[in-house]
């Protein structure tokens, strides 16, 4: 006698998401072999069923707090036993909109919605059970379009916004456009900080000058190969500052809707060219000590991926190497998300962690790596 086994229609469904879900595992750490990166570093998965994993930032008690943009939500991830991979994955936050950025500072942990900046209070105590948030400011721009904010606390205390332009290529329709803003944490006013920057998604400070470091996107539409992404430097604060959006692209590039009348040599120019159209995302220095000392304070930068290339770029992790102060060289550190001209994975933002490991995002895979050197 046959023995027939029958399921339902939702059984099914949940055979396949299972499915589904442990093929994604099983295929990342496949995938992971397939990562070059410079002889003595190793990259591992730090945390996977991380949906949408965008921003980082770092609690006081090792929380890992990640930021999502689609997803809508905010992870929180613990590495308990040390190990160098997190043993808890929990979703913190549920029904927000478009909180890519996250930011850590007093106990507190900030989330940039388009059209606001929340603040929990004293998150790490309540990780099972989240505060009510309070509204540092919602004065904020409500247009879609680069809309997803990078959010970081400077040495001075301010807490730092990219708020990007409304389009491709435009006039801003105002002054907190186009611009990184800057506001107390406990709220008040906006300031500008710097103005002509198309759309940044992550900036970091030089420990030594305190300069912020950032990186911009270009403008599409003018060619598979310009204008370049940029990595920037504002030497000095304030509003005065203007790096050339939509004026001037690349510090050479006079845009052909835009330029006319403008002059790139009154724009401040990038401190290092990058890739065109390879989006470079979070950045960051190198301020641990497990990496060879060659790394330290040099810029890692992931670079998200081009999305309307015919042949794309990006998709790897790129180093750009400092000699007094000011950019060197660019390089690539780790590549392998590109396979046959399709994407598996897609950097977005890293983070040092006190160990000197490097945590990557990665919003495609859904997963967070650590890259970690154990020596030649």
């Amino acid at each position: 006698m046959r023995r027939v086994v029958r399921i339902t229609v939702w059984g099914a469904v949940a055979l396949l998401a299972a499915a589904v879900l442990w093929l994604r595992g099983c295929g990342t750490s496949r995938r992971l072999d397939a990562l070059h990166l410079p002889p003595g570093f190793t990259i591992a998965v730090y945390a996977d069923s991380v949906n949408d994993a965008r921003s980082l930032a770092l609690g006081d008690r090792g929380t890992v707090f990640v930021g999502s943009r689609d997803a809508g939500v905010v992870h929180a991830l613990r590495d308990t036993n040390g190990d160098g991979r997190a043993d808890e994955t929990m979703t913190l936050l549920r029904g927000l909109v478009v909180p890519n950025g996250v930011a850590f500072r007093s106990g507190a942990l900030y989330v940039a919605e388009v059209g606001r900046i929340l603040r929990y209070d004293s998150i790490e105590t309540r990780l099972r059970n989240p505060p009510k948030p309070v509204v540092v400011t919602d004065r904020l721009p409500r247009e879609g379009h680069h809309g997803w904010r990078y959010i970081a606390f400077g040495p001075d205390g301010w807490l730092y916004i990219g708020s990007g332009a409304p389009c491709n290529i435009c006039n801003p329709p105002g002054p907190l456009f186009a611009a990184i803003l800057r506001v107390r944490p406990e709220g008040g006013e906006l300031e500008v900080f710097a103005r002509g920057v198309r759309n940044t998604v992550g900036f970091d400070w030089q420990a030594e000058t305190r300069e912020l470091w950032f990186t911009d996107n270009g403008r599409d539409w003018l060619g598979p190969d310009t204008p370049p992404d940029e990595l920037n430097r504002a030497a000095r604060p304030g509003g005065g500052l203007h790096f050339g959006f939509p004026f001037c692209h690349g510090g050479t590039i006079l845009d052909p809707d835009y330029g006319a009348g403008h002059a790139c040599a009154d724009y401040v120019a990038p401190d290092q060219l990058l890739g065109p159209h390879v989006a470079a995302l979070g950045m960051r220095f190198y301020t641990g000590t497990m990496f060879p000392s060659e790394y330290r304070g040099d810029i890692f930068i992931a670079e998200h991926g081009s999305w309307n290339r015919v042949i794309p770029v990006g998709y790897r992790i790129t180093l750009v190497r400092l000699q007094n102060g000011r950019a060197a060289s660019y390089q690539t550190f780790a590549k392998g998300w590109l396979r046959g001209g399709s994407p598996w994975g897609r950097p977005v933002d890293l983070l040092v962690m006190p160990d000197g490991a490097l945590l990557v995002s990665d919003d495609k895979a859904g997963v967070v790596y650590r890259i970690a050197y154990g020596g030649p």
